[in-house]
C-alpha cells in the first residue's frame, strides 16, 4: 500500500508539474496563410501536365518559391532547368508562376517547344501594365529586388523604360527623363510597408508620379502581412513556414519582427525548429508564405504540441476565395483527352485534392 501510495504521489506530482510547465502556453495561428490562387494554379498545371503528358515535363526555374513543392515534383517526374535552350527541342516546358520576359518565349519558340505559361494572372497584369506604361513613353519606376524572377520578366517587357528602385534607401539615386511622365510598378511580393514607404519617397521627389492602375502587391501578400501584424504584438516567437528563396515568406519575418514580435525565424520543416526558441516563450505565432502547402503548417503544430503548446487559436485577418483557371494551352489539352477518355474519369478535377497531398 505505501509503494503504491508512493507512486500515485509522484505520478500526481509529475502531472502537476507538467500543467505548469504547459499554463498559459499557446499558439497564434495566421489565418489566412499558405498556398495563394496563383501558386496553387501553377502546382496544378505541373502535376496535371505530368498526369496527361507524362514524365518528363519540364519547367523553366523553380515552379515556385518552395523547396518541399518542387522535391515532390521532382519525385513525380520533372525536370527544372534554368534556361530554354536546356530543354529538348519539341519537348514540353512550363513556365514559372513569377513570369518570364517575352525573349523567353522566343527562346522557346525558337526550339519548338511545347510551352505551358503557368505565370500567376496577378504577375501577367503588371506585365500588362509595364507594356502599356511604355507605349505612353513613362518612365517606370519598378519596385522590387534585383534578380528575383518576377522582376527580371517585368522588366525584360520594357527594358529601355524600366529603372528598378529595390528600397526606400534607392530613391536619391533615381533619375528620369520627364519628371512629367513617371509611374510606379511594384513585384507582387514585397512589404506593403516598404513599398509605400518608397513610393513616399519618389513622390517628394517626383510629385507628378502615377499610381498603377491598382495594387500591384497581390491580395494574398496583403492579407498574410495583415494577419502577421495582428499576432506580432502578443507573440513571443513568430514561426513562419516557407523557403528562404521566397520573397513574400522572409517579408513575413520582417513584418512581425518590426510589429513587435520578439523573435521570428523562417523554416522550410518542423524539424529545422530549435527546442532552444521556446525557452521563456508563451505564445507562439505560425503562420506560412504563399508557396506553402498546408501539409508543412501541421508539422510545425505537432512539433508544437510535443513542446505543450497545445492551445491553437485562428488569428483571422481576411476570407479568401479567389480561384484561377489552368492556362489555356493546358485546358485545352485536359479537354481533348477527356473526349478521347468517354467521360474523363482520368483526369482530375482542379478541386479534388487529398487531403493528405503532400502538395496541398
Amino acid at each position: 500500500m505505501r509503494i503504491m501510495s508512493a507512486q500515485l504521489e509522484t505520478q500526481s506530482t509529475e502531472a502537476a508539474a507538467e500543467a505548469v510547465a504547459t499554463a498559459g502556453k499557446r499558439v497564434l495561428l495566421a489565418a489566412p496563410r499558405g498556398y495563394c490562387a496563383g501558386v496553387d494554379r501553377a502546382v496544378v498545371t505541373v502535376e496535371k501536365a505530368l498526369e496527361l503528358y507524362g514524365p518528363p515535363v519540364y519547367v523553366r526555374k523553380e515552379i515556385v518559391h518552395n523547396k518541399h513543392v518542387v522535391e515532390t515534383l521532382k519525385g513525380l517526374g520533372a525536370v527544372f532547368v534554368e534556361e530554354t535552350d536546356e530543354v529538348p527541342e519539341g519537348a514540353t516546358v512550363i513556365f514559372s508562376a513569377h513570369g518570364v520576359a517575352p525573349v523567353v518565349h522566343e527562346e522557346a519558340a525558337a526550339r519548338s517547344l511545347k510551352t505551358i505559361d503557368a505565370t500567376c494572372p496577378l504577375v501577367t497584369k503588371v506585365h500588362r501594365e509595364a507594356v502599356r506604361f511604355a507605349q505612353e513613353d513613362y518612365d517606370i519606376l519598378l519596385i522590387g529586388h534585383e534578380g528575383h524572377e518576377e522582376v527580371v520578366g517585368t522588366s525584360g517587357e520594357a527594358p529601355d523604360h524600366i529603372t528598378l528602385v529595390e528600397g526606400p534607401d534607392d530613391v536619391a539615386n533615381i533619375s528620369v527623363r520627364d519628371p512629367e511622365r513617371v509611374v510606379w510598378l511594384s513585384q507582387t511580393t514585397l512589404s506593403v510597408d516598404e513599398t509605400m514607404e518608397t513610393v513616399r519617397r519618389l513622390r517628394e521627389k517626383f510629385p507628378a508620379l502615377a499610381n498603377p492602375p491598382s495594387d500591384d502587391i497581390c491580395y494574398a501578400t496583403q492579407n498574410r502581412q495583415l494577419a502577421v501584424k495582428k499576432m506580432a504584438p502578443d507573440t513571443d516567437l513568430m514561426i513562419v513556414v516557407g523557403s528562404r528563396n521566397s520573397s513574400n515568406s522572409v517579408r513575413l519575418v520582417e513584418v512581425a519582427l518590426e510589429h513587435g514580435a520578439a523573435a521570428g525565424h523562417l523554416v522550410d520543416y518542423a524539424e529545422e525548429i530549435d527546442p532552444a526558441w521556446f525557452d521563456g516563450v508563451q505564445t507562439v505565432g505560425v503562420t506560412s508564405g504563399a508557396s506553402v502547402p498546408e501539409i508543412l503548417v501541421r508539422g510545425v503544430l505537432a512539433l508544437l504540441a510535443e513542446h505543450g503548446y497545445t492551445d491553437v487559436r485562428p488569428i483571422v485577418a481576411a476570407e479568401e476565395s479567389l480561384l484561377f483557371a489552368l492556362p489555356n494551352e493546358l485546358r485545352r489539352d485536359l479537354k481533348a483527352a477527356a473526349g478521347a477518355a468517354g467521360d474523363g474519369s482520368k483526369i482530375r478535377r482542379d478541386t479534388a485534392y487529398d487531403a493528405s497531398s503532400p502538395l496541398h
